[in-house]
């Protein structure tokens, strides 16, 4: 009869660790599982064994565990028929081993994903791709990318993933994202950033897996080419969004593919691309004017040909961005508004077009009928005689912004006031705009609404009259980085405007004095939101004073780099009808851990306080600020 040996406790048997005893695979898999998204399982006890004598012969079972010594093979089928997506988590933190066999099978694969599809009446929530993971820099990994495709399975699925900035020699590389293929069909949005390891083989398994992609942003991707770019246009139908920054090896054959075969698109952005030609954006645009409505092309190789097509089939385009096309000429943005088929265009934006001349730019006031947006930047071309004759044209115009445009004058922008109803102005860095004394009798512009003139040097007293004069009714101002203006020449514009200011922005005005405030705060008290006095350095504890009396609904209030000091700040807090939820007092050296106790009482209602470079602020103050306005965003 076999004698029974008592139970004897083996050290080296499993004690609820891992099954694999390299001690190398198993840091890798932790430094990777800690910060990727893979479901760990509570831990068992061991169950404790022992050797036992049949026969008088001594049995004793192996050391290492029996399912190591499976080939790939038997691990691949016993993987593919794990449940669900918790199982496959657990495995895959067992090694890194055993997570590259996980990635290796295609989600369809799995015999879960079968029985699912064979029972029409089950439903499964792993192909919603309700999670979004971007992976940055170092952190852009092929493990991280792996983990990420175990991970998300059974806990929504994958909808959208951005890797950018990944090109060091551990960055993302084909092998990872033909993991988020294989593991990720339920992708929708792939947004890629100087990924440079990645080339047409990666793209072609997300093609290959990945039928729902809906949008794709390639952006310094040197290794992709017209092949990758081919492969997503003949399996993803649904692509409804592209963009491609900078990536040197697509032209027009990739271009001319998604135009044939994506029916869906709808916004289409190519920027930097130098083999991208007249063929491939005239193919685009005219095998996809059913829905496009949204295209940006910038510093393309291309020519009058190309905008001709897009006045020509662009029917359905809304937004239309044109940038630094060197090869266009006068003729071809003239063509574009005579084609008559941008019926439908609300917002133009021109940056950089030597092309656009008075003639042009009239041309395509007239064929755009509903244009109500219009941006114009660094077109040098232009003068007051072709900006009015646009004004005229352009019927529905609502908004323009001049931004570098140098030979626009002080006269235009009146002609342009006096010509269209306009609800907003933007003049930027125009240095044509100089002060004109203007006797003349000018009809108002009731329209506008919004008037900014920023970094004019030459916009002064006179240019304040003149605005004041056809703009009574003004809500919005914005005169930020006009150091010659003054306490005069911004009076009689306060005084003009009857609707009631809500926004004012005065930053960078250097002459402007307690007066302007106290005669802003009685006019408008009642209705300013905003007030921006940032480096107005000869602003006092008079003008926070005016501002705690009268203002009512003010919320954003920034006296950055002024000479307000702690009395100030106590004037502000004493006033119980302000509501304040941005604060910035950054750079104003007078104010000093004495006002704690009002920057405590001002914070009830605070989002975000900005105490940087606030010199006589200790770091003390600081945390006990931090302590106490809990809810508060504060910056010191």
């Amino acid at each position: 009869m076999p004698a029974l040996v008592n139970y004897v406790v083996d050290d080296d048997f499993y004690s609820g660790g891992s099954f694999y005893t390299n001690s190398t695979d198993l840091g890798r898999l932790c430094s990777i599982s800690s910060q990727v998204d893979v479901y760990y399982p509570p831990r068992k006890r061991a169950r404790i064994t022992a050797p036992f004598v049949v026969g008088e012969t001594l049995f004793e079972q192996s050391k290492q565990a029996s399912i190591d010594v499976l080939p790939d093979e038997c691990l691949f089928e016993i993987f593919k028929r794990l449940p669900g997506g918790r199982e496959r988590s657990s495995c895959a933190c067992v090694s890194k081993h055993w997570l590259m066999l996980l990635i290796s099978i295609r989600k369809g694969e799995y015999e879960s994903s079968k029985a699912v599809k064979e029972n029409t009446d089950s439903v499964s929530d792993e192909d919603d791709g309700y999670l979004t993971r971007c992976l940055e820099g170092k952190k852009a990994t092929d493990m991280r990318l792996a983990a990420v495709a175990v991970g998300t399975t059974g806990h929504g699925g994958l909808g959208k993933l951005s890797i950018r900035g990944s090109s060091s020699s551990s960055g993302v590389t084909n092998f990872g994202l033909s993991a988020i293929a294989r593991g990720c069909p339920s992708l929708k949005a792939l947004s890629l950033w100087n990924v440079p390891r990645v080339g047409d083989e990666g793209l072609s398994e997300i093609a290959k897996e990945c039928h729902l992609l809906e949008k794709l942003d390639l952006c310094q991707c040197p290794s992709v080419s017209n092949k990758g770019l081919i492969a997503i246009a003949e399996n993803c139908p649904n692509l409804t969004s592209l963009s491609i920054e900078s990536c040197p090896k697509i032209g027009n054959e990739g271009l001319q593919a998604i135009g044939k075969l994506c029916p869906k698109l709808q916004a289409v952005s190519v920027k930097d691309c130098l083999l991208v030609g007249d063929h491939g954006v005239s193919s685009l645009l005219s095998s996809t004017s059913s829905l496009l409505s949204k295209v940006k092309f910038q510093g393309l190789n291309i020519t009058d040909f190309s905008l001709a097509v897009i006045g020509h089939y662009g029917k359905s385009v809304t937004n239309l961005m044109l940038s630094g096309l060197e090869n266009v000429s006068e003729k071809g943005f003239w063509v574009m508004g005579n084609a008559q088929g941008l019926q439908k265009l609300v917002s133009l934006t021109i940056t950089s077009c030597r092309g656009v001349t008075d003639v042009s730019l009239e041309a395509m006031g007239k064929g755009c009928a509903n244009l109500k947006q219009m941006c114009l930047r660094r077109c040098c071309f232009i003068s007051d005689d072709g900006l009015v004759a646009f004004a005229k044209s352009a019927g529905s115009l609502e908004s323009l912004q001049l931004e570098e445009c140098n030979r626009i004058t002080q006269s235009g922008t009146i002609g342009v006031l006096s010509n269209c109803s306009l609800k907003s102005l933007t003049v930027v860095k125009c240095m044509g705009i100089k002060d004109i004394s203007s006797e003349v009798p000018l009809s108002c512009c009731n329209s506008l609404k919004s008037l900014s003139v920023r970094n004019c040097p030459g916009f002064g007293t006179a240019g304040l009259a003149v605005a004041g004069r056809l703009c009574p009714q003004l809500q919005h101002v914005d005169l930020s980085g006009l150091c010659g203006i003054t306490d005069a020449g911004l009076l009689p514009l306060l005084e003009s405007c009857e609707a009631g200011l809500v926004k004012v922005n005065l930053s960078g005005c250097l002459n402007l004095t307690d007066e302007v405030v106290l005669a802003l705060t009685r006019l408008h008290g009642g209705t300013l939101e905003l007030l921006n006095l940032d480096g107005c350095r000869r602003i006092t504890d008079a003008s926070l004073m005016a501002i705690a009396e009268s203002c009512v609904f003010l919320s954003d209030l920034d006296v950055s780099r002024s000479a307000v000091t702690d009395s100030g700040v106590a004037a502000l807090s004493r006033a119980e009808q302000l509501n304040l939820q941005v604060l910035s007092f950054s750079g104003c050296s007078r104010v000093s851990n004495k006002s704690l106790p009002s920057l405590k009482k001002l914070g009830k209602t605070l989002l975000g306080l900005n105490l940087q470079h606030c010199n006589s602020i200790s770091s003390r103050t600081f945390e006990l600020l931090v302590e106490t306005l809990w809810k508060c965003d504060i910056l010191f």
